[in-house]
């Protein structure tokens, strides 16, 4: 009796890995902007209200929107030449630009759809073109679609986890390598927006070196015991500036 439910186990974990990987394989498209193709689970305007949905909620956990509607109105006037000057106006996404109250978190992200934030922390220490930088690098998430692949690794990876929990008591192992992986594609994802961020400034005219600047900005803010590459979903600045000189170069 034992030995059947055993192997009924086992049946029912197969069966919800494969599925796993047949879902994952239907959902495999290739981005227009960087080439690679990635598993995407959702359409674009699925991304576009999963930002708006969510744009208040991340305000409040820094602080809110800060006070100052010429620095909102500075950051709105630079990420709508980003976009307009760019592939992005056609993409269909619909960015937005939110300057955060948070004085004392060195940070920028984007939500899925177009929802771009920076905090005032890291505003105040940028020039034009430096912030033209890191909204390009953000825009850049949005046009690489990383929170909708990371969305649809996530799905896949606790998928084959409940699989192999059912089927052979392994899924904590299996969740523990779908962490890794998605560890790994962070860096890569860091390093594509980059490169996006780059070709975005140079179709605006911003000089693509104020990229260069905002990695010395974001390292000499990390101080000297900052987490080493392989421990952080960011790769190194001094790795990425190598990488945004080639990028650079490659365009000149």
């Amino acid at each position: 009796m034992r030995g059947n439910n055993v192997k009924i186990r086992l049946l029912i974990g197969l069966a919800i890995v494969a599925f796993a990987f047949f879902k994952k394989c239907t959902n495999r498209e290739t981005n227009q902007y960087t080439g690679r193709t990635q598993t995407i689970n959702m359409t674009v305007e699925k991304e576009i209200a999963i930002g708006f949905q969510n744009r208040n909620a991340m305000a409040s956990e820094y602080g809110g929107l800060y006070p100052d509607p010429g620095a909102q109105a500075r950051v709105d006037m630079i990420g709508a030449k980003l976009v307009n000057m760019s592939m992005a106006k056609e993409s269909g996404y619909k960015f937005e630009f939110h300057l955060l109250a948070d004085n004392r978190s060195i940070n920028a992200f984007a939500l899925p759809g177009g929802q771009i934030f920076i905090t005032n922390a890291l505003y105040s220490k940028l020039d034009d073109a430096q912030l033209a930088g890191v909204l390009g690098h953000e825009i850049g998430h949005v046009l690489g679609r990383h929170s909708a692949e990371r969305i649809a690794e996530s799905d896949f990876w606790q998928t084959l986890t409940a699989g192999a929990s059912v089927g052979a008591d392994l899924g904590n192992l299996v969740g523990g390598i779908g962490q890794n992986k998605l560890l790994k594609n962070g860096r890569q994802d860091e390093i594509e927006s980059d490169k996006l961020g780059v070709e975005l400034m140079m179709y605006a005219n911003y000089n693509p070196e104020a990229m260069i600047e905002v990695m010395q900005i974001l390292k000499a803010a990390a101080g000297p015991n900052r987490t080493p590459e392989f421990q952080s979903t960011h790769p190194d600045p001094d790795n990425r500036i190598e990488k945004i000189k080639e990028v650079i170069a490659s365009h000149r």
